[in-house]
């Protein structure tokens, strides 16, 4: 079996910083995610996901810090939650960071109503998953901080 290679894709005004690292679990992506043809940035993202569950660390870090993201990319991200959520090895863990504004960290309705989609495929996972909320400022610090599912 040959080795998984890490993926990076640099950040544009319309596509995410995509960091996925294969050694270490974490799998970051960030920024906005409006992208004009959302398969050619999604698909290889996808199929990296698909090969990193044949063989993933103990503990997988998916890191969503999306500032906005359109619902092209919303159906994409969820292929990738349920891809990680179908992990098939004993003892591994799934860990989905999610980060929001502060001021919409407090509403937790609202943020029930926009975690939905994510519970809903989480709920049939093979895998232990954790999901942490992140309130951040303007800048992207973190503020704010809760264990909302395991």
């Amino acid at each position: 079996m040959k080795e998984l290679k890490n993926m990076y894709l640099e950040q544009t005004d319309k596509t995410p910083l995509v960091d996925l690292n294969f050694m270490s679990g974490e799998l970051i992506i960030s920024g906005r995610s409006i992208p004009i043809n959302a398969p050619r940035i999604f698909e290889p993202i996808l199929d990296w996901v698909n090969e990193y569950i044949r063989n993933p660390r103990q503990t997988t870090n998916l890191r969503l810090n999306l500032e906005y993201f359109n619902t092209a990319s919303s159906i994409w991200l969820a292929k990738i939650v349920k891809a990680l959520a179908g992990i098939n090895k004993p003892d591994s863990i799934l860990i989905l960071h999610i980060y929001f504004p502060i001021e919409d960290f407090d509403d937790i309705d609202d943020i029930k109503d926009d975690l939905s989609p994510v519970i809903d495929v989480i709920s049939s996972a093979t895998v232990s998953v954790g999901l942490k909320i992140y309130g951040t400022d303007e800048t992207g610090k973190i503020l704010k901080e809760s264990m909302i599912f395991i």
